[in-house]
């Protein structure tokens, strides 16, 4: 199975022995820079994403679970929320979620804007409702200042809210990954293990998962198709949103992309480490049983889809005034 792995890997590079002048003909393609075509919406949703106000505590923000500083995602098997509670599932990365075909792991929001607003409203996250979330808005006048100059009106309401964070989010995109350059047509972005690994991950059938430019987030699967997968986390996947058994254990493909960064892995998070969720997703989906070297190639292949994180001036968030809520997360 080396020796294979190796020709597909060279078979791979002879694709294109000097740069070429359109990308490769590959299962995923590369990650495109965000188009930003409203700067001043994008700085205000930025403000809101980093801003803990939005919360019943005055303590959470967007950026808690979703830290921009650990890949979009909190590295925790299931997230923090309001009060100390464990969250229910594992928070999957923002980053590349505009790619998704739905938000959360059970496709509940159809869109980014729409996603926004849920954890705003779960007491088990921010623990606020929407119209006390507007309310402490409302008592910012730095924030009344900004939404008239975005929206043409100082009024503030959870529509132009939930806009607004998904107008930055849809920013947070990972291009120019070494994986990307390759598929470019630079021979040298890659090495010979590296091919190996995407050798066998095409091989094996991973790609019928995960392609597309986010390497998945397309498409909602059953978890454990040749063996069931065994956990105690109660998430039932896409049937808590249609009520059908069938889909029982169905979840949204998570995204490849920067996958070294968003460990533990699946929505339970019972995988601490890339090589054990190789190994898993071999098994229980493919039916196959990965040797040390193959997982080894294929993390070596996955760590290439990680991309240039977001940079940005971190926002200054306006200051409260006298009437807004005081923080208080003991309580």
């Amino acid at each position: 199975m080396k020796l294979k792995a190796i020709a597909i890997a060279s078979a791979l590079a002879v694709a294109g022995t000097a740069w070429a002048a359109t990308t490769r003909d590959e299962p995923i393609q590369p990650i495109q820079p965000a188009q930003v075509t409203n700067p001043a919406l994008v700085e205000l949703g930025k403000k809101l994403y980093f801003d803990p106000r939005l919360s019943r505590s005055g303590f959470i923000s967007c950026n808690s679970c979703h830290n921009l500083s650990m890949g979009g995602s909190d590295n925790l098997k299931t997230s923090i929320g309001d009060k100390w509670q464990q969250g229910p599932i594992n928070s999957p990365t923002v980053l590349n979620s505009s790619l998704a075909v739905a938000q959360f792991w059970d496709g509940r929001a159809a869109d980014l804007k729409e996603q926004a607003g849920g954890p705003i409203a779960n007491p088990g996250e921010m623990a606020f409702t929407h119209d006390l979330a507007v309310g402490t808005l409302r008592t910012i006048p730095g924030y009344v200042a900004e939404f008239k100059s975005v929206f043409g009106s100082a009024d503030i309401n959870i529509d132009k809210i939930t806009q607004a964070i998904a107008a930055f989010e849809e920013t947070l995109v990972t291009p120019n990954s070494p994986f990307d350059a390759w598929l470019k047509g630079d021979d040298k972005a890659l090495n010979d293990r590296e091919l190996a690994g995407y050798g066998l991950f095409k091989e094996s059938g991973c790609v019928a998962c995960h392609n597309g430019p986010a390497a998945g987030g397309t498409s909602f699967q059953k978890m454990g198709l040749f063996e069931p997968y065994k956990t105690n986390n109660p998430a039932e996947g896409r049937a808590a949103v249609t009520g059908k058994d069938e889909d029982r254990m169905n979840f949204k493909v998570p995204t490849l992309r920067n996958v070294e960064l968003t460990y533990p892995y699946f929505h339970d998070g019972e995988a601490a480490t890339l090589e054990e969720a190789v190994d898993i997703m071999g098994r229980l989906q493919l039916g196959r049983k990965y040797s040390e070297q193959e997982i080894s190639d294929i993390v070596a292949f996955l760590k290439t889809l990680t991309g240039d994180q977001p940079t940005f001036v971190m926002p200054l968030l306006p200051p409260s005034s006298n009437e807004t809520p005081k923080p208080n997360p003991w309580q």
